[in-house]
């Protein structure tokens, strides 16, 4: 997820033409009140492709189920159980579809990560529109959204083995990593998020290292600057930090590379986001009065960048741009920030994928863990359709390049994971 300059095209700021009637099952509101309009995300879902998708892979029922669910609970106590357990299970169920166990239902390859997004959009505008009759606050109905993006993101879902922070030799290795959903969706609604596939299906898995078997839990955030202005990243690690022994926030970069980004920048660049909102600033973060404007990377950059991951180069970006202390233009950057400079992008850009990382590894700092704890930011290349299908307007939802590509990025992810798990181990050892 890198800013506007970056390959990423223009994002056309109406939504999709031609949207079709919503489908059925959508919660009745109460008679003689108004049901709260749905997001611009939520809208999206009208149209063919998410459909397709939703149909294709199976989850189809899934924003109509939970809205009879819904439909039966007769209390805000009991609305809370649902969306709890619902927005879990929809977690669940699309780690299981990627991780292979039970039926694929459907014919999208399993290593999808869009029906989750698009299930999961669903079911909060099943929740957004829902007026049951023993009455629903805006607070209430607040957070019963808040409850169920953070239960179908897996971020209520973190199992890690027991044992503490830094531990050498002995015992399973606890890592931490976070992908995002599809965005830019106005300029192709069909794109997928290669760190939202390589989120799920990496969560619970082991990856056996030289230095031991090293635990991944996963989580992935939405792609909007007003859940990460609201603390939506720091409440989902901050539990967590202090017992992983590795983490690493993952999202899509550059086409046909992976990159390590060494720095990483406190500005928001103004890309719109997937709300169509755009934010151009500092990011926000409490205790400003102490907040750098560059925090950097901890992981092994150089033992993964030289060795053999995948087809993909893996490089170690340490670009960035800058406004020079006593300057008031920006310039690029090659070797990193000079001292007393100002932020205008990080190795990764100036866009959320660059704001989680500096999120992140701020949160790590302030917990006093930067010296022992490896983590940071990797960007994964650009998921790309195949030759022939590139065109949103007419291409496929799929293809057999579009799921090599995929299934590559993930297998290449996992290495990378697995190689600095184990020189990560090394260097502490």
């Amino acid at each position: 997820m890198r800013p506007l300059r970056v390959r990423i095209g223009v994002l056309g700021l109406a939504l999709v033409a031609g949207l079709a009637a919503p489908t059925a099952a959508t919660a009745a509101p109460r008679a003689g009140s108004a049901a709260p309009a749905p997001t611009v995300e939520e809208l999206r879902l009208d149209g063919d492709v998410p459909r397709e998708i939703l149909r294709r892979s199976g989850f189809a029922a899934v924003a109509p189920a939970f809205a009879r669910g819904l439909g039966r609970t007769g209390s805000y106590r009991e609305a809370r159980v649902v969306v709890a357990r619902e927005g879990a299970a929809l977690w669940r169920r699309a780690v299981d579809r990627v991780q292979g166990r039970g039926p694929a239902r459907g014919d999208l390859s399993r290593d999808d990560d869009r029906p989750l997004y698009w299930a999961r959009l669903g079911m909060t505008r099943e929740l957004r529109a829902w007026e049951p009759g023993f009455g629903l606050s805006e607070r209430q109905r607040a957070a019963l959204l808040t409850e169920l993006e953070r239960t179908s993101r897996g971020q209520t879902d973190l199992r890690l083995p027991r044992g503490g922070h830094g531990g050498h030799g002995k015992g399973v290795k606890r890592v931490l990593l976070t992908g995002f959903d599809p965005f830019t969706l106005d300029r192709d609604i069909r794109i997928s998020n290669p760190s939202g596939a390589v989120a799920l299906a990496l969560d619970g898995t082991v990856i056996d290292t030289p230095d031991g078997p090293a635990r991944v839990e996963t989580a992935v955030f939405p792609v909007r600057w007003a859940d990460f202005g609201q603390g939506t990243v720091e409440r989902a690690l901050r539990p967590y930090l202090p017992r992983v022994d590795l983490f690493t926030t993952v999202s899509q970069g550059r086409v046909g590379r992976f990159d390590v980004e060494r720095t990483i920048g406190a500005w928001r660049g103004g890309f719109p986001d997937n709300a169509n909102v755009s934010r151009t600033e500092t990011v926000p973060v409490t205790d400003p009065a102490s907040q750098p404007q560059w925090t950097t990377t901890t992981l092994p950059y150089a033992a993964i960048t030289a060795a053999d991951t995948g087809r993909f180069p893996v490089y170690d970006n340490t670009s960035v741009t800058e406004i020079p202390a006593g300057a008031t233009e920006a310039v690029v950057r090659p070797d990193g920030p000079t001292p007393g400079s100002t932020a205008r992008e990080g190795g990764g850009g100036n866009y959320l994928s660059n704001e989680i990382a500096y999120r992140a590894t701020l949160l790590r700092d302030r917990l006093g863990l930067h010296g022992t704890l490896p983590g940071g930011h990797v960007h994964t290349p650009v998921l790309q359709f195949g030759a022939g299908n590139t065109d949103p307007a007419t291409g496929a939802v799929t293809d057999p390049e579009f799921v090599r590509n995929r299934l590559d990025i993930v297998a290449q992810t996992r290495a990378i994971v697995g190689v600095a798990v184990s020189a990560a181990g090394t260097d502490r050892g």
